[in-house]
């Protein structure tokens, strides 16, 4: 068989879409991820290992010869011991495990998927109790979590709005009588860049682990860099529950300083999971640019035959909303009907038309120029009886097409 049909043949047989493809590639290079962290962790860790191991292993001989226990006697009072640290009793006095405090941050760790493992129900009921609590209670949680990466990104699209207005303001352009938008008809074309929106969580989740740790180095004892690690094994709800703060049964200032960590592990939670959510859509950019660059043999018909058909959260170089700061809002949810309308010649929806269709600021302001100054555009008076009138920028030029479409009829 000729190389050319054998080509042919695979392109007929597989069949991968933009989707299947990003997905695949994604999976590929996570395993690759996953062997490479495997190998450098191995090479760190293992030498290190190895020696404790071999310390331990002589502080077991050298105990058993002074105090003349056999080894087996001494390996299973360690398995007791052993056995009395997970279930929370440990030599050094702690703070109780499940006093109402003490469940309060077992449940916190419960919903917020951090799972530090220094406290576990012990009882069967519990156990039961814990499988439905913490169904509910992740999925509210990682609910907050997303409505609080909406409420960072609404906030920062007021600041740009109100910055720019201000601006426009002090040049002359928009006079300081004119009255202001609400919010909700005037931020669909703010919405921040998601590398904006990535820079200001990566900096406010450093600042919060700078402080916190500052926090848990004079009150736990811990070094700075233990803090630290302690902040992103928390704040990113990996807990690995080698360290775990406010543990010891008494501390200075112990309302206030439970008060703190509480505060600390909240927004640092937040920020982290928003902070993920932001670099998610930027690798799956980087993942249409390498499906992009690559143009596999198996997907080339795919992308011959739906350029027009990509969505919104498939951007790729090229295509139609193409620039150097893609929004946030380019990845959101989309209804595939809507292509189908775009394709029929059907006019598209408010949120597309601003979201991908940037008018010139020029026209913007020279339409608030005439309406601060008295001398609107003039709408003729089949437009107002048909309700398409009035406007500024894209709104402006979508209710004029409406009016004309209106008498056209």
């Amino acid at each position: 068989m000729m190389p050319s049909q054998r080509l042919q043949g695979c392109r007929s047989l597989v069949h991968i879409n933009e989707d299947n493809g990003r997905f695949l590639l994604l999976a590929v290079l996570i395993a690759l991820y996953l062997v490479c962290g495997a190998a450098v962790f191995s090479a760190i860790e293992r030498p290190k290992e190895l020696q404790n191991q071999g310390r331990w292993n002589r502080t077991l001989y050298n105990f058993s010869d002074t105090f003349n226990i056999s080894l087996e006697d001494l390996r299973s009072f360690l398995r007791d011991y052993e056995a009395a640290i997970a279930a929370g009793v440990k030599a050094d006095s702690v703070r109780p495990r499940w006093d109402f405090p003490g469940a309060f941050y077992f449940v916190g760790t419960v919903v917020s998927t951090i799972g530090f493992g220094m406290t576990t129900p012990a009882t069967v009921a519990g156990k039961v109790f814990l499988i439905f609590y913490g169904l509910l209670g992740c999925a509210g949680t990682i609910l907050f979590f997303n409505l609080f990466l909406e409420r960072i990104i609404t906030l920062l699209a007021v600041i740009m709005k109100a910055c720019h207005e201000r601006q426009l303001r002090r040049n002359g352009i928009l006079p300081p009588t004119i009255r202001r938008e609400s919010h909700g008809d005037s931020l669909a074309g703010w919405k921040p860049s998601v590398y904006y929106v990535m820079m200001i969580l990566g900096i406010s989740a450093i600042i919060l682990s700078c402080c916190a740790s500052a926090m848990y180095t004079l009150v736990e004892g811990w070094n700075y860099m233990d803090s630290l690690y302690y902040c992103f094994v928390t704040f990113s709800t990996i807990g690995f529950g080698d360290l775990v703060s406010s543990q010891n049964a008494a501390y200075e200032n112990q309302g206030l300083y439970r008060f703190g960590n509480f505060i600390f592990i909240l927004l640092g939670v937040c920020c982290i999971y928003s902070l993920f959510n932001v670099i998610s859509i930027v690798i799956k950019q980087v993942l249409n640019w390498m499906i992009k660059k690559l143009d596999c043999r198996c997907c080339g018909n795919y992308h011959k035959n739906s350029t027009f058909l990509s969505r919104r959260n498939a951007i790729t170089p090229g295509s139609r909303l193409r620039r150097n700061h893609f929004s946030v809002e380019t990845d959101g949810p989309y209804d595939s009907d809507t292509e189908g309308r775009r394709l029929s010649g059907e006019m598209i929806s408010m949120k597309d038309l601003t979201a991908s269709n940037k008018v010139s600021l020029a026209i913007m302001q020279k339409q608030l120029s005439e309406t601060a100054n008295g001398f609107p555009r003039t709408v003729c008076s089949s437009s107002k009886h048909n309700g398409f009138s009035g406007g500024v920028g894209a709104l402006a030029i979508m209710n004029n097409r409406l009016a004309e479409t209106s008498d056209s009829r």
